[in-house]
């Protein structure tokens, strides 16, 4: 399929760098692209970003047929355009698609008109330490029908937005509260997808967090609330004694692309890494021991976000010493300097956008 491409007539003025924050500014233009069950995808278009046309009987609005993706655009020191691992993005979107019953998308072609987008946006990518083009995939059901079953049309659009940290502390510790009351996924449901309804389901246990004061909400499994499994949107890893450990994927919790270049980075680095279930009792009981030195989460948005305290309960607990610990330290510096081009990228992580 041939792209086509209409520009702006007027464009927007760029935000200062200091008044980022994390997806608040949308960039000039947008990739779109339709499908309906005759034609398959068609129309790939690069266009004015605009709101999109949906009618008040669009399935997505009813039945929930919505999934998205995350990832990262990079300028290098010599103003190259880089994208970490896109290719996984892509593949895991499709998985998301299968799960839903969305047909599935060409993942070179989305590649290849994400990369096109960036080209027309490239004025738009920050350079200052700790910024980048965040870039958000997404498709939608639209079909007009109040009747539940896969909807027969659906719109696969593109989206940009210059970002700062995601969080506002920055790389520092964040305090984490432990929901044990509601859950975000079981098994052989939605948990290993990148689905809105995901996200939706933990907006409750995220409220309760922050009206304690705690930053990101730590979830436990849907059958026993016994076993951990994601902090917020994010994958999450604790070192105990000499082990870096991080719950298995059992289809509760996403396959994160950030999540496994951590194991890879890891491994490389000397550390023994275990995947496998973690109790919230064991949790604590390591700490009271001294034996829980560092947590982290893990993600496109923050990176790795290091956490210094624990709520569970009317238990309260401290990671470590409550700081940034060598571990999340060294992972971040090497990842994010893999990221911007400022070392060798050894794995062949890093694509440059042409």
């Amino acid at each position: 399929m041939n792209i086509s491409i209409i520009k702006s007539t007027s464009l927007k003025p760029k935000p200062e760098v200091e008044k980022l924050g994390f997806g608040r500014h949308f960039t000039d233009h947008m990739f779109i692209m339709s499908y309906n069950h005759e034609k398959g995808w068609y129309d790939p278009i690069i266009k004015p970003y605009s709101p999109l046309e949906l009618e008040p009987a669009a399935m997505v609005l009813h039945y929930g047929q919505a999934v998205f993706e995350g990832m990262k655009c990079y300028q290098s020191a010599k103003g190259k355009l880089l994208l970490f691992r896109p290719q996984e993005n892509f593949r895991r979107l499709n998985v998301s698609h299968a799960r839903l019953c969305i047909p599935e998308i060409d993942e070179k072609f989305a590649l290849q008109a994400l990369m096109e987008l960036i080209k027309i946006e490239y004025e738009w990518v920050p350079t200052a330490p700790g910024t980048s083009l965040y870039i958000r995939p997404f498709t939608i059901s639209t079909e007009s029908c109040v009747g539940v079953r896969p909807a027969n049309t659906y719109l696969f659009v593109i989206i940009l937005s210059p970002v700062g940290p995601y969080f506002a502390e920055g790389f520092k510790t964040v305090k984490i509260y432990v929901e044990d009351e509601y859950v975000r996924a079981v098994r052989g449901g939605l948990g290993f997808t990148k689905a809105a309804a995901n996200y939706a389901s933990s907006l409750k246990g995220q409220v309760r967090a922050a009206q304690q004061g705690y930053t990101q909400v730590l979830w436990l499994d849907g059958l026993e609330r016994k076993y951990i499994e994601e902090v917020g949107a994010m994958n999450v890893f604790f070192y105990i004694g000499d082990e870096l450990i991080t719950p298995s994927l059992e289809g509760t919790i996403l396959a994160g692309i950030t999540r496994s270049s951590i194991i890879e980075l890891a491994k490389k680095e000397g550390l023994k890494v275990l995947e496998r279930k973690l109790s919230i009792d064991e949790l604590y009981q390591a700490a009271q021991k001294g034996l829980l030195r560092e947590a982290f989460g893990s993600g496109t948005a923050a990176v790795i976000s290091p956490i210094g305290e624990f709520k569970w309960g009317d238990k309260v607990f401290v990671v470590g010493d409550g700081k940034v610990g060598p571990i999340a330290t060294k992972l971040y510096d090497v990842l994010t300097n893999i990221q911007n081009g400022n070392q060798p990228d050894d794995f062949h992580w890093v694509q440059e956008v042409q």
